[in-house]
Formats: C-alpha cells, structure tokens, sequence
C-alpha cells in the first residue's frame, strides 16, 4: 500500500532554505537539487522501509534518506508518511529536535 507523503511546513521552509543557498552561486544546481529531494519523497510513498533509521532517535518509523550532502528525514505513520526534515548532513540534528515532539 502506497502511503501518501506530506510535508511539514519547516521541511519546506528547508528546502527552500537550501534552494535560497545554492542559487546564489547556480540557479541551476539549485533546481536539481529541490528536484533530487523532490524524486527521493516521491520514491518513499512506495518503499518507505528503504531509508536508514535516524541513529539520534533509535526510532524505526523516523528515517531518513540521503540526497546529495542532505539528511531528508521522514516519519512512517500508518496512512502517511510525514517529511519532517530536511537538513544539511553537517548540521547539528539538535538544532531541530523540537520537531519531532
């Protein structure tokens, strides 16, 4: 059964957050990056297991899925899956625990 993906308001604040970031030097890249990101969400609708668990949760319904140098991070709930997420893998997980509550 394939789950609905939604997003969460701050998870989209970050992609455009990073969309802001990299068009200052590539309009370009900036799309395929959101693109990339965009392709990966769409692909956990289907195969949501497929992502590794967040190691700062221990959690097995938060995943997360690597594009490029981001963490997107998602929560399999029983009809959707919710991105919560999406963070630069450098970025202290911390900084946005307050998410997950």
């Amino acid at each position: 059964m394939d789950r609905k993906v939604k997003w969460s308001p701050e998870a989209l604040e970050d992609v455009e957050s990073i969309a802001q970031y990299i068009a200052r030097d590539s309009q370009f890249y900036a799309r395929s990056t959101v693109s990339k990101i965009l392709d990966f969400s769409d692909s956990i609708a289907k195969f949501p297991q497929v992502g590794r668990i967040v190691q700062e949760f221990n959690d097995k319904t938060i995943r997360e899925r690597l594009v490029y140098s981001y963490r997107l991070v998602y929560k399999i709930e029983r009809f959707r899956i919710l991105v919560i997420a999406v963070i630069h893998d450098k970025r202290l997980f911390n900084s946005i625990s307050k998410r997950f509550e």
